[in-house]
């Protein structure tokens, strides 16, 4: 239920666009200004000068007024007002046609501050008239000879109207705004480009596009060409995952069928036939388990949450060695307490792959640690064959075995224990990196994450 006046129906006033949006926000301030500026001090500083002049004037009017009063009679009263009138620049007439009423232009705003001034400072003044003439002033006043009229140029009054401060102001206005227009429009640019990449990738398109523009703007762009560049990692590595199944299974699945085609109901079946078999089928259940797994670290399912980083680790290393497998932890830095942000189970799962890989290919594998105030790097290090420096690149893609340099009579793998920590380190913002083993000698592998 909502409460209150609803207001959105302003919505349909409004642009939709990114590029009107910023535009209405870049240019009501200046329109706001401007007006401001123009109505408020302009006129007040005008307002305030025509008071002064009118001031002026109005001392003289009076000057003029008082010898009409003191003729005798009316001719005398017009020579003693023209004797003084015309060196002030007046006009004076007398007699004069009765008018009591104030008029001017309905624009005409100094025009009300004059009319005001004259009234206060001069009691004789009967009326005031601005609109017959815009360039004249004719005041009315009553006379102990009867009403006679004095005029004079609107200049002496009013000042003149702000047109050229009005028109620097508004060319210097339109200068700006089309300067403010350029800027604007290179800086929407770039959020156009990303949204164009976004939709095209969206159609199954890629387009070329490269993270530029403002900090926030970049950001996002690199944030975008991460996840693109995962997804697309990640359908590479289904059509790789999918291969895989394929040219894996097919071997064991040729041994089975042969075995079973050489079965005959007739002969009793050797013992050998069937262990065979059976090996074939661990074979195959190993794969899929193995396929199976690595699908489910791409789903990346589960939180991050913060974890002591090094209490983790050592249980890791603790598990591995009630499972007998040959692994110590060589030593740890950083404070003990100290809390990552991460997917403990598909950390813990790269971690093991790395120890099993490492306790595959060597005889004893050894585990470090190192928690600096914005990483975490977990080493696991063997002393095998290790693996060629042009091929370690080669070795973290999904079912790749280098057959050369890791001796896979020491195990049966399917090439996805790397393939499955790098993309686990990806996940979480960090890498894989493999060098050679400095201690042991053999291959080490380092996931490196943000805290």
């Amino acid at each position: 239920m909502a409460f209150g006046p609803d207001f959105s129906w302003l919505k349909r006033f409004f642009p939709r666009g990114l590029y009107g949006r910023a535009a209405l926000i870049l240019f009501l301030p200046v329109v706001t200004v401007t007006l401001v500026v123009s109505v408020m001090f302009l006129q007040r500083h005008f307002d305030g000068v025509t008071r002064q002049m009118t001031a002026s004037m109005a001392r003289e009017l009076g000057f003029v007024a008082a010898r009409v009063e003191q003729a005798v009679n009316a001719p005398a009263a017009l020579l003693a007002g023209q004797a003084v009138a015309v060196p002030l620049g007046l006009s004076v007439d007398l007699p004069a046609a009765p008018n009591i009423d104030d008029d001017r232009i309905f624009y005409d705003f100094s025009g009300r501050v004059v009319i005001e001034e004259l009234r206060h400072t001069l009691p004789q003044v009967m009326g005031i008239d601005l609109a017959s003439d815009e360039k004249r002033v004719r005041i009315t006043m009553n006379g102990p000879f009867g009403p006679y009229l004095l005029s004079f140029d609107r200049s002496r009054v009013s000042a003149s109207n702000p047109h050229q401060l009005l028109v620097l102001m508004l060319f210097t206005s339109l200068l700006m705004s089309g300067i403010a227009t350029i800027f604007l429009r290179n800086q929407l640019r770039p959020i156009k480009r990303l949204a164009r990449a976004a939709e095209e990738y969206g159609k199954g398109r890629v387009v070329p596009y490269r993270a530029v523009g403002a900090t926030e703007v970049r950001s996002a762009g690199t944030a975008f060409l991460d996840m693109r560049n995962r997804l697309e990692r990640s359908n590479e590595q289904r059509k790789l995952m999918l291969s895989g199944i394929s040219h894996d299974l097919r071997t064991p699945l040729t041994r089975l069928r042969l075995g079973l085609s050489m079965l005959s109901p007739d002969l009793p079946t050797d013992q050998p036939e069937i262990d065979a078999m059976t090996a074939d089928v661990d074979e195959m259940s190993r794969m899929v388990g193995a396929f199976l797994d690595y699908s489910r670290d791409e789903a990346q399912e589960g939180p991050p949450v913060a974890t002591e980083a090094l209490p983790f680790l050592r249980g890791l290393v603790a598990d591995a060695q009630r499972a007998g497998q040959k692994v110590r932890l060589a030593g740890v830095e950083g404070p003990e307490d100290g809390r990552v942000t991460f997917r403990p189970d598909m950390l813990r799962r790269a971690i093991e792959n790395l120890i099993g890989n490492a306790v595959r290919y060597g005889d004893h594998a050894e585990v470090d640690a190192a928690l600096a105030p914005r990483s975490l790097r977990i080493s696991v290090e063997d002393d095998g064959p290790g693996i060629p420096e042009l091929q370690m690149d080669e070795a973290m893609r999904p079912f790749t075995r280098l057959d050369p340099s890791r001796n896979q009579n020491r195990g049966q793998g399917v090439g996805l224990g790397l393939s499955i920590a790098a993309d686990v380190a990806r996940a979480h913002g960090g890498q894989l990196r493999l060098v050679r083993g400095v201690r042991l000698g053999g291959l080490r592998a380092e996931i490196v994450i943000p805290r």
